[in-house]
C-alpha cells in the first residue's frame, strides 16, 4: 500500500473531545452516512450532469432542515443557494462552501472507486482498511473516510446539515439570517462567479462572510483566516527549428529552445529566490503589530524545511509566514521535447514553461503579468500572442509566445474587524484553545467577488485534517473533524454578535 500520510501528519495534534460533547459525538456517525451518500454522487467540476446530480442531492437534504432552496443559473454551472426564513432585526451571515471536485484517476488510488467512501485506521505510517460494521461499537476520531471530495468540500457542508439537527434539537435560536451560497465550478476557478454575485447581489447581501473550506492549521488549533492570495498564470513558449533536428547534425547551430527558455526563467530570480524584475514587491509593508500576528501562529520552519527534505528556504520572507505576505512567481511545470525512457538526440523545435503567480492584495495580477513581459522584451525576445509564422521566425533571433491566464483576486479583511473579533472569540470559548490567526493563506478561493460586490469583511474557518490530500489522490477526512466542524460551527450558529 502507497503512503498516504503527507508531512504535515508529523506536526498535527489535533482537539480531543471532552465528555460535554456527547451531543456532538451522537450527529457524528449519522454525518457520516450523509456524507458517504454524498460522495457517491461523482462531481468533477469539467461534467454539467453531475453537478446537476448533486445539486438535487442539496435541494432534498436542506430542504428537510428548513432551509428555502434555490438554483442560481449563471453564463456556465449554477450556483446553489439556500437560506433560512428571515427577519430584519437578525444580522445576515453568508456562508460560501463548494460541492465540485477535482477529477480522479482511479488507478492513482488505494481503493477501487474515489466515490464509494472506504474507512481506514491509521497503522504506522500507512493506513489499513476496515469495515464500516466497526462503527457501531466505538467511533475513533483518529480513523478516517477516503473519497473524492470528503474534505473538499463535501464534508464540511455535511458538517453545517448536521449542525442544524444539532441546534434544532437543543432548541438553539440562530441570532442570524443564515444564507448558504454553494459553487459548483470551484475546481475550475469559478468564473462565471463575479457577474452572478452582481446579479443575485439582493439575495446574497449579508453583514459577513464566512468561507468553510481548507485545511486548519497543522497544529489542530481552531483557526480563523483572515485573507487568501489570488492567482493568475502565464505559459511562456520559445522557439528553435521549425522541426526536432538531429543534434548531431545540426547541435552547435540550430538555436536550442530549452537553453533560450532557461536562460530567460533564471534571470527573473535571484539565487535566494527573490524576484528581480523591478517592481514585484511594491507596496507591501509590514509593520509591527502585522509582524507579531504573523509570528503568533504556531509555525516551525525547521520542521517545514526536515519534511519537504530541504535544507535552506527561499528568502522572500524572514520566515514561513512573512513568506506568505508577497507575491510570488512559480515555475509550476516545463517541457521540451522527450525525456526518460523515451529521450531521443535531438534539438527541440519549442520549450514551454507554465508559471503561476500567487497574488497578494497590494498586487494586481494583470499588473505583474505584465512587469514579467517587460522584462521578457527586454532581454531582447518578441513577444507575441500566438504561434509564430514564419515570416515572423525569420525577422527575429528570439521569439516567445506568451499565454495570459485568467485573474483571481487575493483578499484581506482587516485583523481588528469586529466579526473576526466574534469569530476568534466564539471558537476560543468553545475549544479553550488559542486560535490560530493567520493573515493571508497560500491557497486561493474565488471569493473576491463577494468582498469587491457586496462590500463585506471575509474570513475562512477551516475545518479539515491538513494532512487530507485534497486534489491528489487517496484525498481523506479524518473523522474527528466531523465533530471538530459542527461544534465550531455549532458554537458560531448559537453565539449572539455583540
Amino acid at each position: 500500500m502507497r503512503k498516504t500520510i503527507c508531512f504535515f501528519v508529523l506536526l498535527v495534534s489535533f482537539f480531543t473531545f471532552s465528555q460535554d460533547d456527547a451531543a456532538v459525538k451522537s450527529h457524528v456517525a449519522h454525518a457520516i452516512e450523509e456524507l458517504r451518500d454524498f460522495i457517491s454522487i461523482p462531481n468533477d467540476a469539467l461534467d454539467a450532469d453531475a453537478i446537476d446530480d448533486n445539486i438535487l442531492w442539496l435541494k432534498r437534504k436542506f430542504g428537510e432542515r428548513g432551509f428555502n432552496t434555490a438554483v442560481l443559473e449563471t453564463d456556465n454551472l449554477p450556483l446553489f443557494f439556500a437560506a433560512l426564513p428571515m427577519e430584519d432585526t437578525k444580522p445576515s451571515l453568508l456562508i460560501y462552501m463548494h460541492f465540485d471536485g477535482q477529477s480522479v484517476d482511479p488507478s492513482k488510488w488505494d481503493q477501487p472507486n474515489p466515490y464509494t467512501t472506504v474507512l481506514k485506521k491509521p497503522v504506522g505510517d500507512t493506513f489499513e482498511t476496515i469495515s464500516f460494521d466497526e462503527l457501531k461499537d466505538d467511533i475513533d476520531y483518529n480513523w478516517r473516510l477516503f473519497g473524492r471530495s470528503t474534505s473538499d468540500d463535501k464534508g464540511p457542508i455535511v458538517m453545517l446539515l448536521n449542525t442544524i439537527d444539532l441546534l434544532k434539537k437543543e432548541g438553539k435560536e440562530i441570532p442570524f439570517n443564515l444564507k448558504v451560497i454553494l459553487d459548483g465550478e470551484e475546481e475550475k476557478s469559478s468564473k462565471p462567479l463575479p457577474k452572478a454575485v452582481k446579479q443575485y447581489r439582493e439575495l446574497l447581501e449579508a453583514n459577513f462572510l464566512v468561507i468553510v473550506d481548507g485545511p486548519m492549521h497543522a497544529s489542530g488549533s481552531p483557526t480563523v483566516v483572515y485573507g487568501c492570495r489570488g492567482i493568475t498564470s502565464l505559459t511562456l513558449t520559445t522557439y528553435g527549428p521549425i522541426k526536432p533536428q538531429h543534434s548531431g547534425h545540426y547541435g552547435n547551430y540550430a538555436p536550442n529552445p530549452g537553453f533560450q527558455l532557461a536562460q530567460l526563467l533564471a534571470g527573473m530570480k535571484d539565487s535566494d529566490g527573490r524576484v528581480t524584475i523591478p517592481g514585484y514587491y511594491d507596496g507591501i509593508v509590514l509593520n509591527e503589530q502585522i509582524s507579531e500576528v504573523l509570528r503568533s501562529v504556531p509555525d516551525s520552519d525547521a520542521t517545514i524545511a526536515e519534511n519537504l527534505q530541504f535544507k535552506s528556504a527561499e528568502k522572500v520572507g524572514g520566515f514561513y509566514q512573512e513568506a506568505l505576505q508577497y507575491p510570488s512567481l512559480n515555475i509550476r511545470g516545463l517541457g521540451s521535447g522527450w525525456v526518460g525512457e523515451k529521450r531521443r538526440t535531438i534539438v527541440p523545435e519549442l520549450a514551454t514553461a507554465e508559471l503561476d503567480l500567487r497574488l497578494v492584495p497590494e498586487s494586481d495580477g494583470n499588473r505583474l503579468k505584465r512587469l514579467v513581459k517587460d522584462y521578457i522584451s527586454k532581454q531582447g525576445y518578441h513577444v507575441i500572442d500566438h504561434v509564430p509564422s514564419k515570416a515572423e521566425r525569420m525577422a527575429h533571433d528570439k521569439i516567445v509566445t506568451v499565454n495570459e491566464g485568467s485573474v483571481t483576486d487575493a483578499f484581506r479583511t482587516d485583523l481588528d474587524n469586529s466579526y473576526g473579533n466574534f469569530l476568534v472569540e466564539t471558537l476560543h470559548e468553545a475549544f479553550q484553545d488559542d486560535v490560530v490567526r493567520v493573515r493571508i493563506m497560500g491557497g486561493t478561493v474565488p471569493i473576491s467577488p463577494f468582498i469587491n460586490e457586496l462590500k463585506i469583511p471575509a474570513f475562512i474557518v477551516p475545518m479539515v485534517n491538513p494532512d487530507n490530500n485534497q486534489h491528489s489522490p487517496n484525498e481523506n477526512l479524518r473523522i474527528g473533524q466531523l465533530a471538530y466542524g459542527i461544534k465550531a460551527l455549532y458554537s458560531i450558529l448559537s453565539s449572539p454578535v455583540n
